[in-house]
């Protein structure tokens, strides 16, 4: 047993490039468990920078200086964040407010709509077991109440962590995007001496996070309009709110179309009953999933996500247990991650990297180079 243990690290751990970047990623992850909540600002204005530092290279392009790009682009970014705020902001607010006001009346009718199901289909169910269904839906509707005047009383704390965010977001987006290649060369200051593994697998997680990153942008905005459209044809209430959660949804695969079924249900159920309507908007809600995962998706995303379906499910329960609504959200990057070591780690086994020679990939800081020869 000692002897196979001690043949399989020596197969997996010889190399000292393995062993640093086995020790940088559980560095990272340890720093990400002990500060993760209070590094949230910083870890969305990352993204951002992220996203907005491909417009600046593309300016860089046509000879504007990068801090004249960084200007341009940050408050082109800003401009745009604050006409969909100011444009749908208040369309959403107003819907939200309408449901919350409705919804006592519109559990009535859902009642009534459920204590005709009997008469229509008594070989299904009985009016005993419909009564025990409603007097259960009437707890949970107190149980509701309650957590939501929860939620108002603690809404004050929130109110300020968000203006917190949106002082310190759009400042930290700035000066990482101004300071890029300071801060680069601050973090290869950081790291060993040979880091050649370290630096490919950087290289090949750099290009596959930030193609995932924008194909899921522009898939949220297709979904979104598509929902959206489709559901204000029909006639369905709190159409722009329940498209929104819908296009937000396709950021957890597979589990979040799953999940938004319900409340388009029920709010259907509520407005028409088992109505023809109803079936409409559950057809139409099937034909859009089914076109974001055999259409958009593979056309945006074919590139990037390489990943089986179930070891997608399995980084959402993972990293979903681990960090909650953040971890569900950048499951599939992680896992992206996780893949890239993997494929660098197996083929440094191959094809072994010597230490001390360079290669392409052996600088952090060769793009930032390239940004300042332009």
């Amino acid at each position: 047993m000692k002897k196979l243990i001690q043949s399989w690290f020596k197969k997996y751990f010889s190399d000292p490039q393995v062993i640093i970047l086995v020790f940088l990623l559980i560095l990272g992850l340890f720093a990400i468990l002990m500060f993760g909540h209070m590094l949230i600002p910083v870890f969305v204005a990352m993204i951002i920078a992220y996203l907005l530092d491909g417009f600046v290279n593309w300016l860089q392009l046509f000879r504007i200086p990068r801090n004249a790009g960084v200007v341009i682009v940050f408050v082109s970014f800003v401009a745009l964040v604050a006409t969909l705020v100011i444009g749908l902001f208040p369309l959403i607010s107003y819907q939200i407010s309408q449901f919350i006001q409705e919804f006592p009346n519109m559990m009535a009718k859902g009642q009534q709509h459920l204590m005709l199901l009997p008469e229509k289909y008594p070989q299904i169910i009985s009016h005993e077991r419909m009564n025990q269904l409603i007097v259960r839906m009437d707890s949970h509707i107190a149980d509701l109440g309650q957590y939501i005047l929860s939620l108002s009383i603690s809404s004050v704390r929130g109110i300020i962590e968000i203006l917190v965010y949106l002082v310190l977001v759009p400042f930290l987006v700035f000066f990482f995007l101004k300071d890029k290649e300071l801060i680069f060369e601050w973090l290869s200051t950081l790291l060993p001496e040979h880091r050649t593994l370290t630096a490919r697998v950087w290289a090949e997680v750099n290009q596959q996070i930030s193609n995932y990153i924008r194909g899921k942008i522009w898939e949220i905005i297709l979904v979104w309009a598509a929902t959206y459209i489709t559901f204000f044809f029909i006639g369905l209430r709190f159409s722009m709110v329940l498209s929104l959660l819908v296009g937000l949804a396709v950021l957890i695969p597979y589990i979040g179309a799953a999940v938004m079924v319900v409340p388009i249900t029920l709010i259907a159920f509520f407005q028409w009953g088992m109505d023809l309507h109803l079936f409409y908007v559950l057809a139409a809600y099937a034909i859009i999933h089914a076109l974001d995962g055999n259409l958009i998706a593979p056309l945006l995303l074919s590139e990037v996500v390489n990943l089986h379906p179930v070891a997608i499910i399995v980084a959402i329960l993972v990293f979903g247990g681990l960090w909650g609504f953040w971890g569900l959200v950048f499951a599939i990057p992680l896992a992206t991650l996780v893949h890239s070591v993997y494929k660098a780690w197996t083929s440094s086994l191959k094809r072994p990297i010597p230490v001390g020679v360079p290669d392409k990939y052996e600088t952090l800081t060769e793009s930032c180079a390239s940004d300042k020869e332009n």
